[in-house]
């Protein structure tokens, strides 16, 4: 996909799916907009969102009750001729079923699975739909699946480089702390706090049982450990810009935490790289980009 139709993306997606509604008795007379059973519409396996609050449901579910459903979602017809996928619009298509609806509005659209992926997280990130972990992974996926650089999600997405590496840096996490960052336990500010500590979840398990805001994880993460070697954390603390600087750009590439440690001792050459990761998929692909170079 071009650079342009990238940074078009965004606006593209606006003004197929703007928050205004469109009048109940116009539905049929906007260009390219159908009405399908609901039964014919499948959701996306690759869906970004995978958590929909309830309350929200209901209370949207109750409006198309009333009202119909006034904003039609948008569709790609599946290759197999056996109905059509979502593209974007679940929530919306969750909450007519609920409203026992038998047709929808909708818009139907040729994508490809790139496409398909891209405007899913485009749409949800726009409307803050996603928590942390699932815009991270959405971000993991486009560079796994799709090759993106992080400055094309950036450009796609509306956001900036940095918040791009920074959220996908929240997967290295244990899983436990994951959970708690989806929940709503922890805030990304508290999960980058304690992202390169040796110890994040019982740091987290710490913060939230004390309540603690941002500024207090990170000097959590700062309090010395009685049992950690003076030598290390001196060490640590001698570490040069220069690997310093080589581990943010190892991270940044692999999306993933990097800690670079040399010899110890005046004349050592060698020393060991760390790479972290908080599932096995992304233990795969590090072993794919190995075999492949």
């Amino acid at each position: 996909m071009s650079a342009e139709r990238t940074r078009g993306l965004g606006r593209g997606l606006s003004a197929l799916l703007n928050d205004g509604e469109v009048a109940a008795s116009d539905i049929e007379a906007v260009a390219g907009i159908k009405t399908l059973p609901i039964e014919d519409i499948h959701p996306n396996p690759d869906q970004p969102r995978r958590r929909f609050n309830e309350a929200d449901l209901v209370s949207l579910a109750n409006s198309i009750a009333e009202k119909g459903l006034l904003q039609p979602v948008l569709v790609r017809p599946l290759p197999d001729g056996g109905g059509y996928q979502l593209v974007a619009g679940e929530r919306r298509w969750r909450a007519a079923q609920r409203a026992q609806l038998h047709d929808i509005p909708v818009l139907i659209q040729e994508f490809t699975d790139r496409e398909t992926l891209e405007i899913a997280i485009v749409e949800n990130v726009q409307r803050a739909d996603l928590n942390p972990v699932e815009e991270a992974r959405a971000y993991r996926q486009l560079v796994d699946r799709f090759e993106h650089t992080q400055d094309e999600i950036a450009r796609a997405v509306g956001k900036s480089r940095s918040h791009v590496a920074n959220s996908m840096r929240l997967l290295v996490l244990p899983p436990s702390v994951l959970d708690h960052l989806e929940a709503g336990r922890l805030s990304s500010g508290h999960a980058r706090a304690i992202a390169t500590a040796d110890n994040p979840a019982e740091l987290a398990e710490t913060i939230i049982a004390q309540g603690l805001n941002v500024r207090q994880a990170e000097q959590l993460t700062r309090t010395p450990k009685p049992k950690k070697a003076p030598e290390t954390k001196a060490a640590k603390q001698q570490k040069d810009a220069d690997t310093r600087a080589l581990e943010r750009d190892l991270s940044e590439k692999l999306g993933l935490s990097v800690e670079i440690n040399h010899g110890e001792g005046p004349n050592a050459e060698g020393g060991a790289v760390t790479i972290r990761y908080a599932e096995l998929g992304q233990l795969d692909e590090i072993c794919r980009r190995l075999n492949a170079s």
